[in-house]
C-alpha cells in the first residue's frame, strides 16, 4: 500500500489502514482504525488489476452467513482507488498461529474443545448452502475480548454453492476437476478430480485435528519437481495410509469420524450431530472439564509467570547491587574518616601502643580493627 491508497482510504472509509496482519486466498489483510471511533477492524485488500478478482464474491458470499455464530460480520465493501476493500470485525490469532505457540502439539482436551466448534462452524456453512472448500488451520480465528474462546472462520474466497437455496436441488456429480483448497488438508476424492461436496469439508477437518495430534501430517515435506507431481505424491501417500495407521496411538473416535466422513456419498448430508457426539462422550470419558482452557491459555500463564519470575530477579539482583554499591561507600568512607583520625604521640613505645604484625606501632590498636574488618 502507498501513501496515496492510505490516504484515500481514510477519505472515502472513514478507516485508517495500518500494519499487515494477513493473507487469504486472494488479497492481504490490514489492520484498520475507525478515524470517528477509534474501534480497530481488519480490512482486506485486493488489487483491481487482480487476474481472478475474487473479493466481491467473497463479501457476498459473508453476507449470506450474516447472524452465525462465529462468522464475523462485514461493515462495509467498495473500491478505494486501486483496490477492492472489504472492512471486516477484527479476530484474534489463527489455529495454525496458536498451534506454533505451543510448540507445534495440541492436548487431546483442546483438540475436542476445537473440534466441538469447528464442526458447528462447517454445518452452519452448510445450512445457507455452501461449501467452504479450503477447510485448515490457518482459516479458523479465536475471537478477542468477551469472545476470545470462541472459534470463527474466514476466508471464502474458494466457497461454493453446492445446492439450490430454493428448492434444495444438490449440484451433480462431475469428475476431471482441479485441485482446489489447500493439498495438505483435502479430501481423497478432491485429489481424485471429484466435484466438492459437504463430505469434503468435514473430511478436511478430520486431517487438521489430526495434524494438531500427531504434529504433522505423513504426506507433509514431500519433494517433487512440479506442483502436479506433488500433489500426485501427496494424494498417493493418502490413499496408501490407513486411517488406522493415521490415527494410532489416540483415541478410537478419531479414526472413526475419518471413516464416517469418506463413506459418504457425494450428496449425502452429514450427520453432524452424530459426529459431535462421537468428540462430546470421549471428552466427558477422559474426564475433561467444559472450561475452555486452551493450551494456549496455559502456554500463556506459563510465560507471564516466567516474565514475572525473570522481573522479580531483575529486581532482587538489582537492589543487591544497590546495597553492595552503598555497602562499600559505607565502608570507603569509613577508611577515608579513620585515616584522617590524629595520632597519640608516642612516648614510651611498647606501654601505650599496640604494635601491628610488621612491628609498627599504632594508635590504640586501630589498624589491627581495620584488618579484622571493624569498619565493614
Amino acid at each position: 500500500m502507498n501513501g496515496r491508497s492510505q490516504l484515500c482510504a481514510v477519505d472515502e472509509m472513514g478507516y485508517r489502514i495500518g500494519k499487515k496482519i494477513g493473507s487469504g486466498s486472494f488479497g492481504d489483510i490490514y489492520l484498520g482504525i475507525n478515524i470517528i471511533s477509534g474501534e480497530e477492524v481488519a480490512i482486506k485488500l485486493e488489487s483491481i488489476k487482480a487476474k481472478h478478482p475474487q473479493l466481491e464474491y467473497e463479501a457476498k458470499v459473508y453476507k449470506t452467513l450474516a447472524g452465525g455464530v462465529g462468522v464475523p460480520f462485514v461493515r462495509w465493501y467498495g473500491q478505494e482507488c486501486d483496490y477492492n476493500a472489504m472492512v471486516i470485525d477484527l479476530l484474534g490469532p489463527s489455529l495454525e498461529d496458536l498451534f506454533n505457540f505451543c510448540n507445534r502439539k495440541f492436548s487431546l482436551k483442546t483438540v475436542l474443545l476445537l473440534a466441538d466448534q469447528m464442526i458447528s462452524r462447517i454445518e452452519y456453512i452448510h445450512s445457507r448452502n455452501f461449501i467452504h472448500r479450503d477447510i485448515k488451520p490457518d482459516n479458523f480465528l479465536m475471537g478477542i475480548g468477551k469472545r476470545g474462546n470462541q472459534v470463527n472462520v474466514i476466508d471464502f474466497g474458494l466457497a461454493k454453492k453446492y445446492r439450490d437455496p430454493k428448492t434444495h436441488l444438490h449440484i451433480p456429480y462431475r469428475e476431471n476437476k482441479n485441485l482446489t483448497g489447500t493439498a495438505r488438508y483435502t479430501s481423497i476424492n478432491t485429489h481424485l478430480g471429484v466435484e466438492q461436496s459437504r463430505r469434503d469439508d468435514l473430511e478436511s477437518l478430520g486431517y487438521v485435528l489430526m495434524y494438531f495430534l500427531r504434529g504433522s501430517l505423513p504426506w507433509q515435506g514431500l519433494k517433487a519437481a512440479t506442483k502436479k507431481q506433488k500433489y500426485d505424491r501427496i494424494m498417493e501417500k493418502k490413499m496408501t495410509t490407513p486411517t488406522e495407521l493415521l490415527c494410532r496411538g489416540f483415541p478410537s473416535e478419531m479414526a472413526i469420524y475419518l471413516n464416517c466422513c469418506r463413506s459418504l456419498r457425494f450428496d449425502d448430508k452429514p450427520d453432524y450431530s452424530y459426529l459431535r457426539k462421537l468428540f462430546r462422550d470421549l471428552f466427558v470419558r477422559e474426564g475433561f472439564q467444559y472450561d475452555y482452557v486452551f493450551d494456549w491459555s496455559i502456554q500463556q500463564r506459563s510465560v507471564e509467570e516466567q516474565r514475572q519470575e525473570l522481573t522479580a530477579l531483575k529486581s532482587s539482583a538489582h537492589l543487591a547491587q544497590a546495597a553492595q554499591a552503598q555497602a562499600q561507600a559505607q565502608a570507603a568512607q569509613a577508611q577515608a574518616s579513620a585515616s584522617q583520625l590524629p595520632r597519640r604521640k608516642v612516648v614510651n613505645q611498647g606501654e601505650d601502643e599496640t604494635m601491628d604484625k610488621g612491628g609498627r606501632a599504632g594508635g590504640s590498636g586501630m589498624r589491627s580493627r581495620q584488618e579484622a574488618g571493624g569498619w565493614y
